[in-house]
């Protein structure tokens, strides 16, 4: 297989401005989530919202998906009241990436979930959040200023998906956060943790990972080449099996001989 596996990235829907236009609807993306999938190998394609009845066929024609980060999922979706400080502004987005992420579990599809992506992974597969980490935490390093990301270290699990890709004991990451995993979604275990105890990744069957940092913003692009890889093997898989199923299904000559001579 010759062609770089497209890899859909969903998206914020939000206001903005720009030249002449002010506080326009738009669906965006960081620029850094594309340059990631790219210098990666990769090609991005971006989800804006849709309908969620829509997932299945979108993800159909995709390698991959990245679950962007962003504002806070709705805790409705996690049976739980809002926090004070929860910021779920998204309705749409949550809807949307619910799917796609349903959708691509079903699939058995290669996905990474960023920050936000990694929270919604978790609630989609029943899991429950810690609203706001400064509750929990003696001292909060996860979230950094506002417009300027924070850093702080992580320790991945030896001898899991993500431990394999980062085997080093801890390293720094760039974070921007201040909700965390709380109960644990079913199916998925824990890959790393930062020091105070926070779950820092979790990961699932087959290529199912999402880390709670921002790799998109540092340099380290190991993630994502492992996400790259792992859709070009499942593209590769259905090459294959298409390959032989029209085998498979292809006339045999000979009968097409018989009925030409008949």
């Amino acid at each position: 297989m010759d062609r770089r596996p497209l890899i859909g990235v969903s998206t914020y829907l939000v206001d903005a401005s720009w030249s002449d236009w002010r506080d326009r609807p738009v669906a965006l993306v960081p620029e850094r989530y594309t340059a990631y999938v790219q210098d990666a190998g990769g090609i991005a394609v971006l989800l804006p919202p849709d309908a969620p009845e829509r997932a299945p066929e979108v993800l159909a024609r995709l390698d991959a998906l990245v679950i962007a980060g962003g504002p806070d999922i709705d805790p409705a979706y996690y049976g739980a009241p809002a926090h004070p400080a929860t910021e779920a502004d998204s309705p749409r987005r949550d809807a949307w990436e619910v799917a796609l992420l349903r959708a691509a579990l079903a699939a058995g599809m290669p996905l990474l979930g960023v920050c936000r992506g990694m929270q919604v992974l978790n609630v989609v597969c029943g899991g429950t959040l810690v609203q706001h980490l400064p509750d929990v935490v003696p001292v909060d390093v996860h979230r950094g200023s506002p417009g300027r990301y924070g850093s702080h270290l992580v320790r991945p699990v030896p001898g899991t998906l993500l431990g394999g890709l980062l085997p080093e004991s801890e390293l720094s990451v760039p974070t921007f956060h201040h909700q965390a995993v709380d109960r644990l979604g079913k199916g998925l275990r824990v890959s790393a943790h930062a020091p105070d105890g926070t779950v820092e990744a979790v990961e699932g069957p087959g290529f199912t990972l999402g880390v709670q940092w921002h790799p998109e913003q540092g340099d380290d692009l190991r993630v994502m080449r492992a996400l790259v890889r792992a859709a070009t093997a499942a593209a590769l898989d259905i090459t294959v099996l298409d390959a032989m199923e029209l085998d498979a299904a292809a006339p045999d000559p000979a009968a097409l001989d018989a009925i030409t001579l008949g």
